[in-house]
């Protein structure tokens, strides 16, 4: 697969896209001029808050962050992620209901540990004033960091070393030498284009969507013949090691009700996702992939403080079929992939895919209350504290999710800003009975 060649028609398509978008916006003086009348019905839940609206932006908007990290696993990272918002105008009949009329994501990340990336994405919401909803990406990765303990419930037993048991994932690491030293990982090259159309209905609070993903997907252990991905592979536990080909057929429904989606304070977002492979679509395996999705958001006391909202997420994930190891982390969302259980979106305690099986179960619970929203440098900024608890566990069957000795927990304290209402950037402290670990991300979790 030549990654150039995809790059190339994601940015076509998007050319076209945002020309077809923009032709809707006309330049006028909207100070005098009330907003058009939607061309079909909008659920009123679905508008934005009013002090969101008042701080929104006409026109084109641009932000971007360096992204500076340092953990065990990956060593230090530099890159940067930024958006460009097309927010259209206040008459825009939109302009009320979305944070934006289309959002163009680029990621670029290295470390001194050799992992890179370069993401490029585009969100239409109501793509040329219809009920369609438009979504792509394209990414290139390199991460020869990726962590591998078993795709069983063998992969949640503690970590030990020598006559040591229930360690720390510091001191398992460290205890990792001579030819174990990269016993636990492998490295994943990857090339992927993903595109997704969302048609809304009643008004506006349930979606029926339909996508295509196509990977190529190279699985290698260079430092470590003897790895234990190797091994599993060699012995015929797990598939999937060495150059393979996905291609996926995604489905969904979803049901959502937040009044925001970038910064929710109320609604409810629900989903159900299937992606099918088969080598009838190109794939080299033929497996199928259901997630369940559910994100909850309550405020409290609305009359007594400012911002306070009690947030609450549920996931559960089931693979079938002959899917190669690195699938069983993997599910699809609407929104974006959750990468395993551990790390940034499940549980934060734990190191990215610390845990794999056929079945995953997550919940994320979250008290964002807000502090602090200013103007800086013509910028609008709000702060809020976030304290979090997560939950997750792995099974190897959905009979046997009764098991609750599989669940794993970790606790932190957050703090998120919120940059001109589109942009959230995120940073976590976590902490569990194996690790500690801090994230700095654009977006809430959930």
């Amino acid at each position: 697969m030549n990654f150039k060649k995809i790059l190339g028609i994601v940015l076509t398509l998007l050319v076209l896209s945002f020309n077809s978008l923009l032709g809707q916006n006309i330049s006028i003086d909207t100070t005098q001029i009330a907003p058009r009348k939607l061309p079909f019905a909008i659920a009123q839940e679905k508008k934005l808050p009013q002090e969101e609206l008042d701080a929104k932006k006409e026109g084109v908007s641009v932000t971007g962050i360096p992204d500076v990290s340092s953990d065990p696993i990956n060593g230090q990272g530099i890159g940067a992620e930024g958006s460009v918002f097309f927010n259209g105008k206040k008459s825009d009949p939109f302009f009320a209901y979305t944070p934006y009329r289309a959002e163009l994501k680029l990621a670029v990340f290295i470390t001194n540990k050799a992992q890179k990336e370069l993401r490029l994405g585009v969100d239409i919401p109501y793509v040329a004033n219809t009920k369609w909803r438009l979504r792509g990406e394209a990414a290139y990765s390199v991460d020869p960091n990726q962590l591998y303990f078993g795709v069983t419930e063998k992969s949640l037993k503690a970590l030990s070393y020598g006559t040591v048991n229930n360690a720390s994932f510091k001191d398992y690491e460290n205890s990792l030498t001579g030819n174990r030293a990269f016993y636990n990982t492998y490295t994943k090259t990857e090339a992927v284009l993903n595109v997704s159309g969302e048609r809304s209905f009643y008004e506006g609070r349930i979606r029926l969507l339909i996508g295509y993903e196509i990977a190529q997907i190279d699985i290698s252990t260079p430092h470590n013949d003897s790895s234990f991905v190797r091994s599993d592979y060699r012995a015929g536990n797990i598939t999937g090691f060495g150059k393979n080909r996905i291609s996926l057929l995604q489905t969904g429904i979803v049901y959502d009700t937040r009044d925001i989606e970038t910064d929710p304070s109320k609604g409810i977002f629900a989903e159900i996702t299937n992606e099918i492979s088969a080598k009838a679509l190109g794939s080299q395996y033929n497996f199928n992939k259901t997630f369940l999705h559910v994100n909850g958001y309550y405020r409290l006391l609305p009359k007594k403080f400012k911002k306070v909202v009690l947030c609450g997420s549920f996931g559960l994930g089931n693979t079938s079929g002959a899917a190669p190891f690195f699938e069983f982390p993997d599910v699809w969302s609407s929104e974006g992939d959750i990468d395993g259980m551990g790390g940034s979106k499940t549980l934060r305690g734990y190191k990215q895919a610390r845990f794999a099986a056929r079945v995953m179960q997550y919940t994320n619970f979250e008290l964002r209350f807000r502090f602090l929203q200013c103007r800086l440098l013509k910028q609008h900024l709000v702060f809020s504290g976030v304290p979090f608890f997560d939950e997750g566990g792995v099974w190897n069957s959905l009979s046997r999710i009764n098991h609750l000795e599989n669940l794993r927990y970790s606790e932190g304290l957050g703090l998120r800003i919120v940059w001109n209402v589109s942009t959230v950037l995120r940073f976590d402290y976590a902490i569990s009975k194996e690790d500690k670990q801090f994230f700095f991300q654009l977006g809430h979790t959930f």
